[in-house]
Order: structure tokens, then C-alpha cells, then sequence
């Protein structure tokens, strides 16, 4: 745009005398080179390559354009970079730094997919295929965190939050959400952490209808996080905790359930609650008094189920013995 310009002294008045001009009639140019380092993790990771082995593809080969790579690897760099919507696809199509992600020539090399395609791509991707990328994702991140401590953890934390997902349509399964006062979805999200590390990781982010409770699926992620931790830490303590909304009978009965793992679940009070926890609620004060070093040469109790942890010798989060 040869003719645009601007003075900066309309702008910032006082501050300069002379008018800036700003052309933009450069056809090749990005506001995305930074993306070039999702390109670099990605390369070391193979999130997008591990995503697209595990969808299938039931195109006809002799018209396919963009392979299920490309696919997810187009949707995957352009939300990272800040555009979660398909129509983006329309204006990215031809950037020259997300054909560049994609191994293709930045200038030459063919545009990339349109908003059409990736819609049809992301509604034709079915339950199984969802469940193998949720797991793969959950492996990845576990696997990695092994890695890096060596396989060395003995404790790992899980915690599971549900979040609001705002909706502005006709959305299918969007309901309006009391808590949150608005329409939404409610997704519930999973994180770990390590030991007494407090960073906590992303490894599970499964969709649900607006309306539901915190609780629904809360045992299918709970014991899928669970079998990967435990193949790929053998013998690593678990800890769970989890907000009031995931008092739920089963899943309470799925914690009891697992060997070598201890628990925290927040409940609503209530008279009943309150007359069964108090002898509880007694001993944890005189704990509170107590030094570490007291508790653990001196108590070595067993925690009723219906206390704070299940376990045999963890009374209270961070007072373990290692």
C-alpha cells in the first residue's frame, strides 16, 4: 500500500516532527517466523507425526491433495501460533512461514489446505481415533518427564480440574452452565507433576457437554493415566487430589480400588461428615503441633479410608519421608 502512511506526531504527539511511512507490499511476508521453533520441538518430540499415525485414512488416494500429516500438522502449527479457527486456513493457506513448517517451498511450493478441507478432516475423525490420540498424547508426556528424571520418581501427582468453554452458537452439546453463568463446554483437564517439583504438566484434555458434572468420565481418565504411569514408573507412589465436584461414590470406590496409591478429595460439609471426621480432625491437630521429624519416628499410623489419604503412611501432602 504505496499511498498509506502515518505521522508518528499524530500519534505521539510531541514526540516527532516527521511522518513515518509503512508500506506493506511485500506478497511473501509473515507475522509467524517464531514458529520455526515449534517446527525444531516438534522434530525432537514427533507430536504431529505419533497424532497422524493414529487416524486412519479412508480417502481415495488418487485424490488426495494433502496427506493426514500435513493435515494435522497444518491444524497443530496453527493453533500453537494463535489461531484456533479454520477459517484462518483461508489467509494461511499461502503463508509463507506455515508452508515453510510443512516442508514445502515457502514461495513455490503449493498452498496448503483450505478451510473446507480441514473441516471435512477434523468431522470425519471418529471415537477410537480420539481415544488413540488422547492416549498417545498422555504417553508422550509421561515418557518424556521419565527421561528427564532418569526414571528416578517416586512420587507422581495427578490432578483433574474441569474448566468452562465458552461457546457463541449453536454448538452441539453446548448447555448453559449455572456455575460458570454462561453457555459452554465443559471440558475436564489432566495434570502431573513429579516428586516435590511444583511445576504441573498438561497430559489429558478430554471434551464434554456443558452441563454435565465435574465427576462424569473422571474414573476412565483417572485409570488410564494410572496404567501409563505405572508401565513406564514401575513401583512410583501415585497421589491423586482432586476437588469437591469428584466426590463421587465411583470414584471413590475406583481410588480405594488401586494398590500404592494414596488420595485427597475435597467434600462439601455436612452434620453427618462432620460428627464421622471428628476423632480425624482431632488427631490432625495434635499433628499440626508436631515436627516432622516427630511425626515420622513416632507415628507410623494407618489413616482410616474415609480420612484424608488412603494409604498406610502418607498423613498429610508434603510431609513425606523422602
Amino acid at each position: 500500500m504505496s499511498d498509506d502512511s502515518t505521522t508518528q506526531c499524530l500519534l505521539f504527539p510531541g514526540s516527532f516532527c516527521k511522518p513515518v511511512v509503512a508500506k506493506f507490499d511485500q506478497r511473501e511476508g509473515s507475522s509467524d517466523g517464531g514458529a520455526l521453533l515449534l517446527k525444531a520441538a516438534d522434530r525432537r518430540y514427533g507430536l504431529v507425526d505419533g497424532l497422524a499415525a493414529c487416524l486412519r485414512d479412508e480417502r481415495q488416494a488418487g485424490k488426495v491433495d494433502h496427506s493426514l500429516r500435513e493435515l494435522v500438522g497444518q491444524r497443530v502449527f496453527s493453533i500453537a501460533c494463535g489461531y484456533p479457527d479454520a477459517n484462518d486456513s483461508a489467509r494461511l493457506s499461502e503463508d509463507p512461514i506455515h508452508k515453510l513448517l510443512l516442508d514445502r517451498d515457502p514461495i513455490e511450493g503449493r498452498d496448503l489446505a483450505s478451510q473446507s478441507t480441514l473441516s471435512r478432516f477434523e468431522n470425519g475423525v471418529g471415537v477410537k481415533e480420539l481415544y488413540r490420540s488422547g492416549e498417545f498424547l498422555a504417553e508422550s508426556v509421561i515418557r518424556r518427564h521419565a527421561k528427564r528424571l532418569r526414571h528416578r520418581a517416586y512420587r507422581v501427582t495427578i490432578d483433574l480440574d474441569p474448566t468452562d468453554d465458552p461457546t457463541h452458537g449453536a454448538q452441539q452439546l453446548s448447555f448453559f452452565n449455572g456455575h460458570y453463568d454462561t453457555w459452554c463446554y465443559l471440558p475436564v483437564m489432566g495434570f502431573v507433576s513429579f516428586n516435590d517439583e511444583a511445576e504441573q504438566y498438561l497430559c489429558a484434555a478430554v471434551l464434554r457437554p456443558g452441563n454435565v458434572t465435574a465427576a462424569v468420565g473422571a474414573v476412565a481418565i483417572l485409570r488410564r493415566l494410572v496404567r501409563i504411569i505405572r508401565r513406564r514408573l514401575p513401583g512410583v507412589r501415585i497421589r491423586v487430589r482432586l476437588d469437591g465436584g469428584f466426590a463421587h461414590p465411583a470414584v471413590l470406590e475406583f481410588l480405594d480400588a488401586q494398590p500404592k496409591l494414596e488420595y485427597v478429595v475435597a467434600m462439601a460439609k455436612n452434620a453427618v461428615l462432620k460428627r464421622v471426621a471428628e476423632s480425624g480432625m482431632v488427631r490432625t491437630g495434635s499433628f499440626s503441633a508436631m515436627s516432622n521429624a516427630e511425626i515420622w519416628s513416632g507415628c507410623r499410623m494407618c489413616f482410616s479410608r474415609t480420612g484424608c489419604f488412603s494409604g498406610s503412611v502418607t498423613p498429610f501432602a508434603g510431609l513425606s519421608p523422602e
